[in-house]
């Protein structure tokens, strides 16, 4: 028997169910052993289950192939043969409080992408270079839901990677007003060209619900932990305009910051390129080793130069520059589906093991 932790991935066969897949291959702690997803994929192996809808540009792993998919709604069955559960699933917001919640009943700690429980005050969304502090949320959660080893806990939006962590960075600077447009990429829809052929050339001035997930969820990641719920914080105001442009991968941000302790541009690069956290520390296996680069050219950050940074586990920050009525604006980029989706779901999974909240059963 395999000393790894077995893995099953809720909602395997959608887009970044197979970005889990694709990043899990070979991973040192982890192996996938089981993947669930909707009633008509269960009973087919994960190749015939996929067919041609295979959407990352790296092979399907050999391992995965002849897994033959569960139904994610068979909660009992599912949780029986894994240690804990990536969810990926796409249902509606309610259905997914509810299955989420169903699986950290049967005690498997669940490692969500989805924006369901983002808001859940005992539920801890965490970047682990920002706030790996708020996992001590669990234990609240846990008294909750009555488990001794269940919980949920989830990563932010993919496009606020791509400005949160050069705040944070900068935190000492005390920004207190922020304006950010972010221009993201066709995968953050789970798509490809192949899909959205009426995206190429295209530009959509509209995500549905991600303006506001840009503005409010950075407060909570800054939150704190009182009376077992996070608190968000109070500043710094953010302002978001979310723009669907014809990328494949990779969200770029333009923005724009107040600051009530007015840094040089020298400090705020240094700040930048010392910035690290505890997945640093630790040295955790999908850890980028350099979490935040600033890049000098003035024509830097590139979506096709930069976004595989640290493989996609990077933050790519440029273009800081005076503003003539903000103190200074820059561009961010981070990759959506990476670090962004499952690549920061599968390092948040890592903190936890490292935290001791997710052990074989």
């Amino acid at each position: 028997m395999s000393e790894k932790l077995r893995v099953g991935i809720l909602g395997g066969t959608g887009m970044v169910g197979q970005r889990f897949i694709s990043l899990l291959e070979n991973h040192p702690w982890f192996e996938v052993t089981t993947i669930a997803a909707s009633p008509r994929s269960a009973g087919k192996t994960y190749e015939e289950a996929v067919g041609d809808r295979w959407k990352m540009d790296t092979p399907m792993p050999e391992a995965v192939k002849k897994i033959v998919v569960m139904n994610v709604n068979e909660v009992e069955a599912v949780s029986k043969e894994v240690d804990f559960v990536f969810s990926a699933v796409d249902m509606t917001k309610d259905e997914i409080r509810a299955i989420e919640e169903e699986y950290a009943k049967t005690e498997t700690p669940v490692v969500s992408n989805n924006s369901a429980h983002r808001w859940t005050p005992d539920v801890p969304m965490v970047v682990p270079e920002i706030n790996p502090e708020h996992m001590k949320v669990i234990e609240f959660q846990k008294k909750r839901l009555g488990t001794t080893r269940g919980f949920i806990a989830v990563k932010p939006n993919c496009s606020v990677q791509s400005y949160v962590p050069a705040l944070t960075a900068w935190k000492e600077f005390e920004p207190y007003e922020v304006v950010a447009t972010t221009y993201q990429a066709i995968s953050g829809a789970g798509k490809t060209f192949k899909d959205w052929p009426e995206m190429v050339g295209n530009v959509i001035p509209y995500i549905g619900g991600e303006e506001e997930k840009s503005e409010m969820e950075p407060l909570r990641i800054w939150g704190e932990i009182k009376d077992g719920q996070i608190k968000p914080a109070e500043s710094p105001v953010i302002t978001c305009q979310c723009i669907r442009v014809p990328v494949l991968n990779g969200h770029t941000a333009a923005v724009f910051v107040k600051f009530r302790k007015k840094p040089t541009k020298e400090q705020l690069i240094a700040k930048l390129r010392e910035y690290k956290g505890v997945p640093q520390e630790l040295n955790l296996p999908s850890a980028p080793k350099q979490f935040i680069q600033y890049l000098e050219e003035d024509n830097r950050p590139q979506v096709t130069l930069d976004v595989d940074f640290e493989h996609g586990m990077g933050v790519s920050i440029g273009r800081i520059r005076e503003d003539k009525v903000y103190d200074y604006k820059f561009v961010g980029l981070s990759h959506n589906t990476v670090r962004g989706a499952a690549g920061g779901a599968v390092l948040c999974a890592e903190l936890l093991k490292a935290q001791g909240y997710i052990q074989k059963k």
